[in-house]
């Protein structure tokens, strides 16, 4: 928050010592008024989210299997569905709030809803890697939600780095998936833009960076992010919220998606060498080279029908490196939403309320 709060002080100065108010049309009290309402916003406590009533049912160590059900609403689909996000935010983007909830939006059409939440890394998870996640966490939580669903198969839905996870275990355990969507994921790394610079082995000593810390801060890999478009990310959010701190509407958002950017997870040590060394550096997914124990990682063995959500505006994960799994697998049955938005208004906001909760569900539907 140092950062913010030293840009807000800088611009309250500005607008104190003399701020070119007719370039603006806004009178120096008006700003005083709006600069106030914003501290006020900042010092209300946080807003609730995660509220789609669930339990747990089942874990290991931190990481926690959901079951999401609301009352009134029953399950009228065949196929369950579970949700694997990345492991470094929260998963409860996915469940923000009423209204506002990829969870809730299923749940209400009679999906069955599951959700693996990693948790929290500690030192002791610094060891780690793919293999432990997928082989020993995910695919036990897989077959939790077959037996508590009473079903064979499960649709795999997964976002973000969790739809990498997800491709994956697609393609080692294909009896139990029927149906793969992949949302936003990095699958070829050719397309990473930026991050194929900062990440170069010329430049980039990930064995460092994890020998250092153990688990990489969840404050680095926030950063790395943000830089990515600084302006946008680290000065424009409050700008806009300057400008709309009236609009109680966009000010309940923006104070939505704040909680969740700032709240991110430690990425454990052996599994971020992996991402880095395996993935970003040598694209071995595509290739085929990604061994998990004795497993080979085959692309071409996913023969599911796949759905795959792209965002047009998408920095974190451009539309090519998502789009290109289509090249890799062996499905006949495949097909692509893209959407005007960006990462996170994939699954939050506007867009993602009156189209892509719903087309997805239809899609389900016709391969329930």
């Amino acid at each position: 928050m140092s950062l913010y709060s030293d840009w807000l002080e800088t611009w309250s100065q500005a607008v104190e010592g003399g701020l070119n108010t007719e370039q603006e049309n806004l009178s120096v009290p008006l700003w005083n008024n709006r600069y106030s309402k914003l501290m006020s916003v900042m010092n209300k406590a946080e807003p609730d989210v995660g509220l789609t009533p669930k339990r747990v049912i089942w874990h290991k160590n931190k990481t926690m299997l959901y079951h999401f059900s609301i009352p009134g609403y029953k399950v009228t689909k065949k196929t369950p569905v579970l949700m694997v996000y990345a492991m470094i935010n929260k998963p409860y983007i996915l469940d923000v709030e009423p209204g506002n909830s990829f969870v809730e939006a299923l749940v209400k059409q009679g999906y069955d809803v599951y959700m693996i939440d990693w948790g929290e890394a500690g030192i002791e998870d610094r060891r780690n890697g793919f293999a432990e996640y997928i082989l020993d966490y995910l695919k036990k939580a897989i077959d939790k939600v077959r037996a508590h669903s009473g079903q064979d198969q499960i649709n795999m839905f997964s976002y973000c780095m969790g739809g990498t996870i997800g491709t994956m275990t697609t393609a080692l355990f294909q009896e139990r998936i029927k149906n793969l969507v992949v949302l936003a994921a990095p699958i070829d790394f050719r397309h990473a833009k930026l991050y194929n610079n900062w990440l170069s082995e010329s430049y980039f000593d990930v064995d460092k960076l994890v020998d250092t810390f153990g688990n990489v801060p969840s404050y680095l890999i926030d950063f790395g992010n943000k830089m990515l478009k600084p302006m946008v990310n680290f000065v424009n959010p409050w700008v806009r919220l300057l400008e709309k701190v009236d609009d109680d509407h966009f000010v309940h958002n923006w104070r939505l998606l704040n909680k969740w950017a700032n709240d991110g997870t430690d990425f454990p040590g052996q599994t971020y060498k992996e991402w880095i060394h395996n993935f970003y550096q040598h694209n071995k997914l595509i290739n085929g080279e990604i061994m998990l124990r004795d497993q080979a990682v085959d692309l071409a063995k996913i023969e599911c029908p796949v759905l795959i959500l792209t965002a047009e505006h998408d920095h974190i994960v451009p539309v090519d490196q998502t789009r290109a799994l289509f090249d890799y697998i062996s499905s006949e049955d495949k097909e692509e939403h893209n959407y005007p938005v960006g990462h996170v208004s994939l699954v939050f906001g506007g867009v993602a309320r009156k189209r892509v909760y719903q087309e997805t569900a239809d899609w389900l539907a016709k391969h329930d």
